[in-house]
């Protein structure tokens, strides 16, 4: 059982990361053990922390404050706004994160919310988003998003673009990645030996037999039964309007749509505060909220750390392999 401490990034600065990780502590610190990468001066004034020296003094530390591993980010935060100067510290953050979990110093890996835009005009980011980054530094071409919380886990087979564009994305060899590493996944990390999965359709209804959209019928339904051909339990192509109710819940493990909305409405709805972004495909376990920076209410002290609470209750659980 892996038990060494959870490595959170501190994320965006003008954001509500700083204010977020002291509630994390005060919430957590007697349940488990954590330490975030940034700069300490970031913080809300009063806040308890303890700087340390590396990952292992974290446990210890935990009793006293938030333990933080001290990453100068430069110039003074001002909330609400972002800082392109910023942007090479959060950056680097993230890269000791990846280093410390690779190297076994700690379990896992939590992130705070970046924002693209500081991170690209102060130090050139050349990656749509965090994963991407994440799957570069790890040496990984593949990686699935997944939304989880007690009442559901989703899965979309494509995520941040356009939905006229969803049915030129959606390839055969895309969804059939998606299925595969979500199944891989839910074994290795989830702890679910036999996994349970639903693949809904593309158009309404899965299609009615080819009167609302071909998809189905073409090749999304001939895909299913060759990977269910190869020991895979996937019930579909299912009309997603009837794929999310509690007894349609009962039968998976996890749900796998074919564009961004089909999947997050449904667990925004359930369990809005305690969904919590899982990648799976990397070498190893990385979570974060979802939500993002929240300029708007960036030091009003209105930020819920419900989301961040689970995402790190998640990666410690991932971690030690005992996953809800």
């Amino acid at each position: 059982m892996n038990t060494k401490p959870v490595a959170l990034t501190c994320g965006e600065p003008a954001g509500i990361g700083p204010e977020l990780a002291p509630l994390l502590w005060a919430a957590l610190k007697d349940e488990l053990s954590f330490f975030l990468i940034g700069d300490p001066s970031r913080l809300p004034p009063g806040s308890r922390y303890v700087p340390i020296g590396a990952p292992g003094e974290a446990p210890a530390a935990m009793a006293q404050g938030l333990p933080v591993l001290p990453l100068p980010m430069g110039a003074a935060r001002v909330a609400g706004q972002p800082d392109p100067s910023h942007a090479a510290g959060v950056i680097a953050a993230i890269e000791r994160a990846v280093t410390l979990v690779q190297s076994g110093e700690a379990a896992a890996l939590c992130t705070l919310p970046i924002h693209k835009k500081a991170l690209k005009d102060g130090a050139g980011f050349g990656f749509p988003g965090h994963t991407e980054f994440l799957a570069h530094l790890a040496g990984v071409d593949d990686v699935v998003m997944m939304l989880a919380s007690p009442a559901l886990r989703v899965v979309p087979a494509t995520i941040h673009i356009a939905l006229s564009d969803v049915p030129k994305a959606l390839t055969p060899e895309r969804l059939a990645s998606t299925i595969r590493i979500t199944h891989t996944a839910l074994q290795t990390q989830f702890g679910i030996a036999a996994p349970r999965l639903a693949v809904s359709g593309l158009n309404p209804h899965a299609g009615e037999g080819g009167t609302m959209g071909r998809e189905e019928l073409d090749w999304i339904a001939p895909l299913l039964e060759t990977l269910r051909h190869t020991g895979l339990d996937i019930a579909g192509p299912l009309p997603a309007d009837t794929m999310f109710h509690a007894a349609a819940r009962a039968r998976y493990d996890a749900a796998i749509c074919m564009y961004h909305d089909q999947a997050l409405i449904p667990i925004k709805t359930l369990d809005f505060d305690r969904g919590v972004n899982v990648t799976l495909g990397l070498p190893f376990v990385r979570t974060s909220p979802d939500h993002g920076t929240a300029f708007d209410i960036a030091g009003q002290g209105r930020a819920n750390p419900g989301s961040s609470i689970e995402a790190l209750r998640v990666a410690w659980a991932m971690a030690k392999g005992t996953p809800a």
